[in-house]
């Protein structure tokens, strides 16, 4: 051996040297493999968190059906009773609205016109079955149709002003307004109560809307609930575009 490679001080850096690099290499390895299992990890936890979130939302939908269903099955019901002249009509609508809730509520997003469309067609089937008790007034703008909604997110509200709305002097007052400003959904549904009405329960639909809302439009919604001694009213702010 070269007189170099003899002195102990080269041999303890060679030592070392050799050490390190192989400690370099294996460390290496090591956060590469451990970076390859995280990032599965992450993934698998992401795809878990997405099921839950499909799953709770299909949920609170079911639970949102049979409500629905019952609203309106009653009220032909009641006009098949009668042997109304007006039940083929009721009957007509009906199934659009059975259409609508069969076939496009499990789409993520439906035109925001077709579901203004089924809010009216409700509303007729309540005035028929309210007839000269329900003043029902609708302003809806005209809406382009590539704007898009989460489907059933309105009609619940409807649903719930003439679910707990009373008659006062003679009639159940009911006021729907909506329009659409920069990508913003703007909608307001007032229901007539009782002097004094003390009714602060929150029913199942108004809570699975909430929990629907922030699922779907978590930093994208304004809900606003109050209520006098005349007026029940919702304000509904979604900020959405057209290609939502």
């Amino acid at each position: 051996m070269a007189p170099m490679t003899r002195s102990p001080l080269f041999l303890f850096i060679a030592v070392y040297f050799v050490v390190f690099v192989a400690s370099a290499f294996s460390l290496v390895q090591h956060n590469y493999k451990s970076n390859s299992t995280n990032q599965k990890l992450q993934h698998k936890i992401l795809e878990t968190q997405l099921k839950l979130k499909e799953q709770e939302l299909q949920y609170l939908k079911m639970q949102i059906h049979p409500h629905f269903l019952f609203n309106t099955l009653n009220t032909l019901y009641g006009f098949a009773l009668k042997k109304s002249e007006e039940t083929p009509e009721m009957i007509l609508k009906l199934s659009n609205l059975l259409d609508y809730l069969l076939y496009q509520v499990d789409k993520p997003m439906v035109s925001l016109k077709e579901e203004l469309d089924h809010i009216e067609d409700y509303v007729s089937l309540e005035q028929m079955r309210f007839s000269d008790s329900l003043d029902a007034s609708i302003g809806f703008e005209d809406i382009d149709d590539s704007i898009q909604i989460a489907p059933m997110l309105l009609i619940p509200f409807v649903e719930n002003s003439f679910k707990h709305g009373k008659i006062r002097n003679q009639k159940l007052s009911i006021i729907m307004k909506l329009k659409y400003r920069n990508d913003e959904i703007q909608f307001t549904i007032s229901n007539s109560i009782l002097q004094y009405q003390d009714d602060n329960k929150e029913g199942i639909g108004l809570s699975n809307i909430k929990k629907r809302l922030l699922l779907l439009y978590k930093d994208r919604h304004s809900l606003k609930i109050s209520k006098n001694e005349n007026w029940y009213t919702v304000d509904l702010t979604l900020k959405t575009s057209k290609n939502f």
